[in-house]
């Protein structure tokens, strides 16, 4: 079927295209409401269906001949450790860990909050709450304690899932002072944390409410799966939100599990065996996503690394990964490729390994932009896909459909909405905007399986955000175009598009002029304050390593370069040399908080930061311009 029947049938005839999807997985008790509406008016997909994600991810594969077969691959560099489960063996180590759980007082329904680092146990554990029926919420380890303390009294756990330390690099943090803060600064209790001890550094327990995770796994027994329904809640994961409590995204048990096994055909284009590689954090949606469940939904051999794309040891270990474990697909974040082109800008890095095996790269979570597009493409003779998708979604609104057909790449472009995504582009009043006018992303309701149901606790929140903008649609949030050719063109956060003299630019459009300097290796572009024109571009950039002309030379060519390709209506003039950009943990930059600083506002430091230092170095640079 060519993308655009797949398309069309997944629009027209929604109901019967995601059922026959759903036959592809095995159900306890086949769902007879493929999709309904609850008294809040909001779908549902496979709301009465009988399953359990976990069955369908390992129990499935062991029962049908694959228990064989490499299901995790356990990569450290950060640790020098190395180690493999089958299906059989993640299966039965899962079986335990959920015994273990439920030995502590976890049953269906019981919320579950994971603050691990990138070992197996994190994957273990998400698996075994799912096994019990039981609702996991993972942050992502090492999180400041008074944001741990915000979930835990969002989520009200049973218990706490954690590990004695993670690794940055050569860093060792403690996780466990972090943890103890923060259940004393939550309002809510929990029963029991339960922690895994690693040598790197052991954790001082509390008697009477810490559980050693070896012990405690040792002595219990394996349990079943428990079924439960399609609109069950599988897990909550929080995203940062406008009014500073995080939202709690929930994603239902039913619609994930179908949407994730579609995908890895249809985007990823895999085949059961094959290996998939999502270099992410299970903290992150991609971990959740593409590191966890889809393929193992699939039958695929899944990667978990706990290292960098760079100084684990160098720019080279994802090369030394994928040639190692012959992965057939790869996917992160383009700021990973960015911080591997960097230091490694001629790819002399890749020529030592074998990359055969390397079919596709994938790109998301940010734009990718063209000139880190050019170089992949110049560096590895495989198609670079770029896709657009959100925490909220769990899987690509946008991309190329390359297990249905292989769309022409254009660089700057997600390609096509995937099957069930029907985008629109609106401006601000709901109206319609034709081709190659940017306006807001807007997706026609009901969406597709996997996406949203609710803001956990919160479902006027929920509507307020993203339903009531544009009745009948999901607001995105996100600024875009469809061209003529119907491709889609992501261009950041609405509130990325900046207003100069009535004229609305997008710093996401500048930021690519930008990039395509021969000297810049990364960029960032803040709209800031004017008296007289409202707001003005700054711009924000760092240097390739070896760059020889001044940063005046450097400055000048970007506001000829910003003077040719948009014109003197952008009224760009002005660019900060950085060592480095504040980025969250997953790395987008933090362009809000930089305006925030550059405008002399109060801002609070975001608890997604990846290092806070950061922004004083922003601040001092800004005090000498």
């Amino acid at each position: 079927m060519s993308y655009k029947n797949e398309y069309r049938e997944s629009i027209d005839n929604s109901s019967s295209f995601w059922e026959d999807k759903a036959r592809d997985l095995e159900w306890f008790e086949f769902p007879g409401e493929i999709l309904s509406k609850d008294s809040e008016g909001i779908h549902h997909w496979f709301a009465d269906g009988k399953m359990n994600t976990c069955h369908m991810a390992l129990d499935y594969h062991v029962n049908n001949g694959r228990g064989d077969q490499i299901a995790l691959i356990y990569d450290s560099p950060v640790t020098g450790t190395k180690k493999q489960y089958s299906y059989s063996d993640l299966r039965d180590e899962v079986a335990k860990c959920a015994g273990m759980i439920g030995d502590n007082g976890v049953t269906k329904g019981d919320r579950v909050i994971i603050y691990m680092p990138m070992i197996p146990e994190s994957v273990i554990a998400m698996l075994a709450c799912a096994r019990l029926g039981a609702i996991h919420s993972v942050v992502f380890g090492g999180f400041a304690s008074p944001e741990l303390a915000v979930r835990i009294d969002d989520a009200r756990p049973k218990i706490i899932m954690s590990a004695s330390c993670g690794i940055e690099i050569n860093r060792v943090i403690d996780y466990k002072p972090l943890l103890d803060n923060a259940v004393d600064l939550a309002k809510h209790k929990v029963d029991k944390c339960i922690i895994f001890q690693r040598e790197q550094s052991l954790a001082t327990m509390i008697k009477g409410r810490d559980v050693d995770w070896s012990t405690a796994c040792e002595s219990a027994s394996p349990v079943d799966c428990v079924p439960v329904r399609g609109d069950d809640p599988l897990y909550i994961l929080y995203t940062s939100g406008t009014t500073g409590k995080p939202k709690g995204v929930v994603r239902e048990n039913g619609g994930h599990a179908v949407a994730m096994k579609y995908s890895m055909d249809s985007i990823y284009s895999t085949d059961p065996g094959d290996v998939y590689w999502a270099a992410s954090d299970v903290g992150w949606v991609v971990g959740h996503s593409y590191i966890v469940y889809a393929p193992l939904l699939h039958g695929c051999t899944t990667i978990l690394f706990e290292g960098k794309p760079i100084m684990t040891p160098d720019a080279g270990a994802f090369w030394r990964v994928v040639s190692e474990y012959k992965v057939k697909a790869l996917f992160t974040a383009p700021t990973a490729y960015r911080a591997i082109k960097k230091e490694d800008p001629e790819g002399e890095m890749i020529k030592n390994y074998d990359l055969s095996s390397l079919e596709t790269i994938f790109a998301a979570g940010e734009r990718l932009d063209p000139p880190t597009y050019e170089w992949l493409v110049d560096k590895f003779d495989v198609p670079v896909i770029d896709h657009w998708w959100q925490t909220e979604t769990g899987w690509a609104i946008a991309s190329n459909m390359t297990g249905i057909e292989k769309m022409p790449v254009k660089p700057g472009s997600a390609t096509v909405p995937a099957p069930g995504f029907e985008v629109s582009i609106m401006d601000d009043n709901g109206n319609e905007l034709n081709h190659n006018e940017q306006g807001n992303i807007a997706i026609k309701l009901p969406l597709p399986p996997s996406c949203l149901t609710t803001i956990w606790g919160d479902v006027e929140r929920f509507k307020s955000g993203y339903l009531e903008t544009f009745p009948g649609y999901y607001l995105s949030g996100d600024g875009g175009y469809f061209d003529e050719d119907g491709y889609l063109f992501i261009m950041g956060r609405t509130d990325d598009v900046i207003n100069v003299s009535g004229h609305r630019l997008s710093t996401g459009e500048m930021e690519e002029i930008i990039a395509t300097h021969d000297a810049i290796a990364e960029c960032a572009v803040v709209g800031i304050s004017d008296n007289l024109k409202g707001q003005v571009p700054l711009g924000f950039a760092i240097l390739k390593s070896g760059v020889t002309i001044s940063d005046n030379e450097i400055k000048q060519s970007l506001v000829q370069l910003m003077r040719e390709k948009i014109g003197p209506v952008a009224c760009y003039k002005e660019t900060v040399i950085v060592e480095r950009l504040p980025k969250t943990r997953s790395g987008k930059i933090l362009r809000k908080t930089m305006r925030q600083i550059v405008d002399g506002e109060e801002y609070v430091v975001p608890s997604t930061i990846d290092d806070p230092a950061i922004l004083d170095e922003i601040k001092e640079l800004l005090g000498k311009r």
